[in-house]
């Protein structure tokens, strides 16, 4: 008999690309992944990937494994989303995907409100910038800046915050407009409006750094840089919001939910707060 973790170890990996990233899909460190795979190897009789010094890749066995695999996969997820549907009561854990802004300045101090109501709710919270799959029970609720298009996924818009363009009292002081400098995200935020926002006022001035972390933005304006769009929830007592005359750009915020367990209790009590802590 196949061992059925063993498989899924192997399928994130198919899935992933790469060891270090199907750890921390599965929340294991890749040595364990790299173990499972080579026991199911040994159950199957089959070499299912190429052990390179610095990647895994299929052999076509392996390939074919993943490809009837993959099914399994998505049928185990969704018996354990109808395993919390079905938990009574309010209680157990929820986890929570946002980006970090939200999670850090939004939801991370209004959580003693939650645990009031509700103590017997336990809370992940996941300020991350990648998209965290619901459907793979990544994450039971999920906080994005655009509505969703995955099949399966029931998104509400929740939510709206615009960007300021920010930067330190003492450089908008002894700085002239002309003379002004820009910290931008990276090339990997490069089709996201607030950075197409921030390239137009621009202009022709500098861009003298690139990043694609918020916290790494405000930091760099508070300490004279130049100047960063930032979203204004942020409230940096150490900002200051210069007037560009120009209309400002804005982001949506949908919250997000698998319909599978869009009537769980819990779900659905985390789901309440979560509007509550952007409204």
């Amino acid at each position: 008999m196949i061992d059925w973790t063993d498989l899924q170890h192997f399928l994130v990996l198919a899935r992933e690309g790469s060891l270090s990233a199907a750890a921390r899909s599965l929340g294991v460190d890749h040595v364990t992944v790299a173990r499972r795979v080579a026991a199911l190897e040994a159950a199957t009789s089959l070499k299912l990937v190429d052990r390179r010094p610095r990647s895994y890749t299929l052999t076509e066995d392996g390939k074919r494994i993943a490809a009837i695999g993959a099914p399994m996969e998505g049928t185990a997820f969704a018996v354990e989303r109808a395993a919390q549907a079905a938990k009574p009561g309010i209680s157990g854990q929820i986890s929570i995907s946002a980006p970090p802004s939200l999670a850090n300045v939004l939801i991370a101090p209004r959580l003693i409100q939650l645990r009031r109501q509700h103590p017997g709710i336990l809370i992940k919270l996941i300020g991350e910038k990648r998209e965290a799959s619901l459907s793979r029970r990544e994450a039971d609720l999920a906080l994005r800046l655009a509505r969703p298009k995955q099949p399966g996924l029931i998104a509400r818009k929740v939510g709206y915050f615009e960007f300021g363009l920010y930067g330190a009292s003492s450089y908008l002081r002894g700085t002239p407009p002309h003379a002004f400098t820009f910290i931008a995200y990276d090339a990997s935020m490069e089709d996201a409006p607030q950075q197409r926002w921030l390239t137009e006022l621009a202009g022709t001035c500098e861009i003298v750094l690139r990043t694609n972390d918020l916290e790494n933005q405000a930091a760099a304006a508070r300490a004279g840089v130049g100047l960063a769009a930032l979203p204004r929830f942020l409230g940096d007592p150490e900002l200051e919001l210069y007037d560009s005359g120009q209309r400002p750009v804005g982001r949506e915020i949908w919250l997000v939910v698998h319909r599978d367990l869009r009537r769980a209790p819990a779900v659905r009590a985390v789901a309440s707060f979560l509007e509550d802590c952007l409204r």
